[in-house]
């Protein structure tokens, strides 16, 4: 078993070997850099390689086929001679004479591979000396060159065969056919001179041993040099992306160092030049930020103190609006209101300076986001009544208590819950409520206005409004979306929206029901599935009453 164990984790490592380059060629420079100049690099050496293996075997055959013909047409003349100038006439000094003259062609042709051969078509004679035969060319020598050695008795004629040697092998050789003319009536016979070329492969095997050698050395000795290249400049790529993702991080005072005056020293001082801008430039910022953020908490404290005195005047006034005249009176309602919405501006203020200074903490404690909602709903059920809005409940799911900050998640649904009032159009609102093992949701819907993708992406943008002509009658002081957002934020969680045009927005609230949660998706679908209904269809839910109703009940029970 557990050499099975064993193979088995072999081949998984076989298996993923290309896996693994592919990724190291898809991240490293380095390695494509290598590879690209050492396989480009082994193909030329290669190509040359062949090249010139292929020239020096033909050169060397070609020099060799040379020698074997003048070799073998200097022979077979002086072998003509002889024959010419005998005067043999009997069997006996033919035979003589034809031993001398085989003697005579071995020596000057250098090789004892011999064929001789009387033409078939000739005279029967008693005179004639025998056939002779070596043994290296019994079976080598082709019907076809024979044929042309008769054909053309006064030319040379040559053929590659494979001749015997003494290890019982072959060696590459070539055999030369001509023609001998025999005095004393004999006639004419066909000679063959073989060849053994075995020296002159040794030497072409020789060369092409020592040319692969030195071609792996080559490659070898280019892979060190391109790796020690690439090295040098890869590494301060290297280092200049390793800074920059610090300085990336948030890092600032990190810099490339400058070495020499090439070009890398030069992109260096660049990049530390640019750092050192980028940095200067973050702390004005970062300053421009704490004065900012300090003014905006300053003024507001700032305006507390008059803001009280004028509201406490307000309020006397406002007591005592039935005594005045007309336009008196409804300038003083006006104050009253306009003061209140004052006060809440400032509140917010104060809330997004704290968001922005990060001094905020949540107090969570175990809360149920379905009464959570049926609270806010009974709260803002008069003022949804009396925008012609009705607001439903739908709770499938979410019974389940979820450690958040149940102020700030109140804040959450009455902003969603006022922006759907003011934007609904007298339509009906529903508040969903689900959950799953991880997250719980809420979403508010309405069938209202609706917004065009380009607004709902500014939508949580302080201050910001898709009509600026128009004017908001609940009161709102334009952080309130914002501030939901930093809420459902500083819990973890998040808050999106869905909007199309005539057909009203969806604001999700998705949250962790736990702080140490992860991979949180939200049980409530953004998109709703009749996105173009112009209201809810007839279902159970509970409205504000009934679920207060509800709880009522559940309570006694």
């Amino acid at each position: 078993m557990t050499g099975a164990a064993d193979d088995s984790r072999a081949t998984g490592s076989w298996r993923a070997l290309p896996r693994r380059f592919a990724a190291a060629w898809q991240r490293s420079l380095q390695v494509r850099t290598v590879f690209v100049t050492i396989g480009l690099s082994t193909l030329a050496i290669l190509v040359i390689g062949l090249y010139i293996s292929f020239s020096v075997a033909s050169n060397l055959f070609q020099d060799q086929r040379a020698r074997v013909l003048q070799d073998s047409n200097t022979a077979t003349s002086a072998a003509q001679l002889i024959l010419d100038s005998s005067e043999a006439a009997d069997q006996g000094s033919l035979q003589l004479l034809m031993k001398g003259t085989l003697d005579t062609v071995t020596s000057i042709a250098g090789t004892e591979v011999v064929a001789l051969f009387r033409y078939p078509d000739a005279q029967p004679n008693t005179k004639a000396p025998p056939d002779r035969v070596r043994p290296d060319l019994a079976g080598v020598i082709t019907p076809e060159l024979r044929e042309q050695v008769r054909q053309n008795p006064e030319d040379q004629y040559w053929q590659s065969v494979a001749l015997e040697n003494s290890e019982g092998g072959t060696d590459p050789g070539i055999v030369v056919g001509s023609t001998l003319e025999v005095p004393a009536g004999v006639g004419q016979y066909e000679v063959y001179l073989g060849y053994n070329l075995a020296e002159a492969e040794q030497t072409l095997a020789f060369m092409q041993v020592t040319g692969s050698v030195g071609a792996i050395a080559l490659i070898a000795l280019l892979s060190v040099i391109t790796l020690v290249v690439v090295r040098g400049v890869i590494e301060p790529i290297r280092t200049t992306a390793s800074t920059s993702r610090r300085l990336a991080a948030g890092d600032l005072g990190v810099r490339i160092p400058v070495r020499g005056e090439d070009e890398i020293a030069s992109l260096a001082a660049s990049f530390n030049g640019m750092a050192d801008s980028l940095q200067a430039r973050i702390r004005e910022l970062a300053e421009l930020s704490v004065m900012q953020q300090r003014f905006v908490s300053d003024v507001s404290h700032e305006l507390r103190t008059p803001l009280t005195t004028i509201r406490l005047a307000g309020d006397v006034l406002y007591g005592q609006r039935e005594a005045f005249e007309g336009p008196t009176s409804r300038t003083v309602e006006l104050l009253h209101t306009q003061t209140e919405r004052f006060e809440r501006l400032l509140a917010d203020l104060l809330e997004i300076s704290r968001y922005d200074a990060g001094s905020v903490t949540l107090a969570t404690e175990p809360t149920n986001l379905v009464h959570l909602a049926g609270d806010a709903i009974e709260s803002m059920h008069e003022l949804a009544r009396e925008h012609g809005s009705e607001v439903r409940l739908e709770a499938p799911g979410g019974h389940l208590d979820a450690e958040v900050d149940p102020r700030r998640i109140r804040r959450i649904v009455r902003n969603l819950l006022g922006n759907a009032i003011e934007h609904g159009e007298g339509r009906p609102i529903v508040v969903a409520v689900d959950s799953n093992e991880s997250a719980i949701a809420l979403s508010v819907r309405d069938f209202g206005m609706g917004m065009t993708p380009e607004d709902a992406e500014r939508v949580f943008d302080r201050f910001w409004r898709a009509d600026p002509s128009r004017m908001r009658t609940i009161g709102g002081t334009g952080l309130g979306l914002a501030i939901s957002l930093e809420d459902a934020v500083a819990h973890g969680g998040e808050l999106d929206v869905w909007s199309s045009p005539g057909h009203g927005s969806v604001f999700r609230l998705t949250i962790p029901r736990t702080p140490d949660a992860t991979a949180v998706h939200s049980p409530l679908p953004l998109e709703p599935v009749d996105p173009e209904a112009s209201g809810p269809p007839p279902t159970a839910s509970m409205n504000a009453v009934q679920f207060e109703d509800a709880r009522t009940e559940d309570r006694n029970a």
